[in-house]
This record gives C-alpha cells, structure tokens and sequence, in this order.
C-alpha cells in the first residue's frame, strides 16, 4: 500500500491510499503526519488503520496522473512546522552494478587507492550489516536541512547562482514521526532526489557539508510496510524533451553494504533526533550518479527516478535562483 498527499481540485488537503483497488481520498485525513500519530496512539499498524478508514466510508477515487500533472501532489509527509522536519543522509552505503563491485574490491586492495572514502566505504562493507539488535560500523552522515529545502515532486530545484553544480542523487529514504515517549517510528519509504553540488564536493572532501546544502524531493508516494531486498528501476534526465542520460537504479539491503537497522541506529542514537513529534526524512544514499558519466546538468533539465513499485516516478526539473549577497549587521 502507498500513501500520497495531494490538494484536490478545491484546494483541501487530502491523503489517498494506493493498492491494488486503486487510488483512493481517506475519509476525514488531511496528512500523513496526522494519520502516523494516530496509528502511534492507538497502538495500531498503519496499513491496519489506513483499511480501517477506508471502510468507515465512501472512499472517493482519485486520479494521482492528473494530480501530479497538474501540480496539486505534495511531498508524502511533512511537518505542520517546517523547522521541526529534519532531511538528513548517509553515503557509501550501496555497491553498486556488479562492475562498479568488481572495481570497488579491487580498489580496497589497491593501497595506493585507500582514500578516506574508500576507507569509510571498506569499513561499510566488512562491518555494515551486524547481526539483528546490534549496531554495526557507523555510516557516513550528513544534514541537509530542514522542512524549507523540500521541493515538491514535479516542481524544480532552486539552484542557487553560486553553486558550481546541481546535480541528482537518486535514493530511497525513509520517513520517521517521533513518538512522545522519544520512540522513532518508520512511517514508510518513499523515492528521493537529494540533489547535490558535486562539483564543490570533488574540490575537496571537507566541503561535502556545504555540497548538501541543497534542496531535494521524495515521493510522490510513500511505501508503507516492509522494502523489498531489491529494489530496481530507472534513472534518467531529460534536456529539451529528449533523453540526455539513463542508467539502472539499483538499491535495497541487497545491494547495500549496510543494513537500514544499522543506519537508523547510528542516526537516531543522538538524543537531538528523538525529539517527540518531529518528523525525520532520511535519505539512505545512491548507486546511480550522473556526474560519474560526466553529465552536468543545466537549468531546464528534468530529472526522473522511476521504480515500478513505488508507484509514480519522481519528477523534479532544475531552475537557477539568485543569491544575494548577504551582509551581517552589528548591533
């Protein structure tokens, strides 16, 4: 089952449940955020609440094409207070086509090759996935933002003058509500883009903190329940209406050298990220770049991620914003 937040034709914000009936208004829910608290409350598994819903009255079809071309579909969860949405992320977590394996294992061997990714990527491989209820080797972590960097899916990305690069970065993540107790709950997972300057990044490893301060997209829809071990589809960017690049997409823990237990523990061990009632977008990391075939995308362009079982694919085109610069004043 899939859950997708859209405005309806009115204006009114709704959520619709996906499944094999088809698309479907909930009854009386106007967020996802509103429905994980209740399903948190009442002791109740989401997609048990979400059925429960959807017999207690007249579920009213919706057309989620028309939706999205039309702009009305909004990310698949957020936060009625955008500071208290946290997009966070892990990196060298997947492994890749089995060409970029091959290499990878001959590149860990490769002492003149031991760069400090390869080491955090080796540590990942021999020490990401421990046995169940223990942690693993840390990740590599970074913030994105809060709330205000989520760009809608089907709207672009606001690049800023400054950066050297927008470039994709396709992935799964995963979307948390806190509970009051401080206990984070898994909501669902959904398709992302978290849209990067890998050019400032590849200028020297310690400015990957400011390459992810970016906007970025997930959804439109929101897999409730259990990932798949193997997760394919495809990446691809369109210039002037054509197709300017496209590869496979590959993720899931059976092709990733960390387990996603082992990267939710190593984010929400911090005491930071329990804080009751804040949403977290998590983004689990990416096989698939376009930068690594040396694509430099341009304003205009249009990026899409599209897995079969996620539903719709994720749409985000890129657009050039200004950037002032900004002067602090004394007081």
């Amino acid at each position: 089952m899939r859950l997708t937040q859209i405005r309806t034709a009115a204006g009114e914000r709704r959520v619709a449940a996906s499944d094999a009936k088809g698309s479907r208004l909930l009854p009386g829910i106007a967020t996802t955020y509103m429905l994980a608290r209740a399903s948190i409350l009442m002791g109740l598994r989401l997609q048990g609440l979400v059925e429960t819903r959807l017999e207690s009255g007249p579920a009213e079809p919706v057309d989620l094409e028309k939706a999205y071309a039309e702009g009305r579909i909004l990310a698949p969860i957020d936060h009625p207070d955008p500071a208290h949405l946290l997009v966070t992320g892990t990196g060298l977590t997947h492994l890749g086509s089995a060409e970029s394996r091959d290499k990878m294992h001959k590149d860990m061997a490769d002492p003149a090759k031991q760069t400090d990714s390869m080491k955090m990527f080796k540590l990942g491989v021999e020490g990401g996935k421990p046995q169940a209820g223990q942690p693993g080797v840390a990740p590599e972590w970074f913030y994105k933002g809060d709330g205000s960097v989520v760009v809608a899916p089907g709207a672009p990305f606001p690049s800023p003058e400054f950066a050297l690069d927008g470039g994709d970065e396709g992935e799964i993540v995963g979307c948390y509500v806190v509970a009051s107790d401080g206990t984070p709950w898994r909501v669902g997972f959904a398709l992302g883009n978290e849209f990067s300057d890998h050019v400032m990044e590849r200028q020297n490893y310690l400015y990957l903190a400011h390459s992810k301060l970016r906007a970025c997209s997930f959804g439109p829809e929101l897999l409730i329940g259990s990932l798949a071990d193997h997760v394919e589809g495809r990446a691809s960017i369109q210039r002037d209406g054509k197709t300017l690049w496209e590869k496979q997409f590959l993720s899931g823990e059976a092709n990733m050298c960390h387990t996603i237990a082992n990267l939710e523990i190593h984010h929400f061990k911090y005491p930071l990220f329990r804080r009751p009632g804040d949403v977290h977008v998590h983004y689990y990391g990416a096989a698939t770049l376009s930068c690594l075939d040396g694509i430099r995308p341009q304003t205009g362009d249009v990026f899409e991620l599209a897995v079969p079982s996620f539903g719709l694919p994720l749409r985000n085109g890129m657009s050039t914003v200004p950037a002032p610069y900004i002067a602090v004043r004394e007081l």
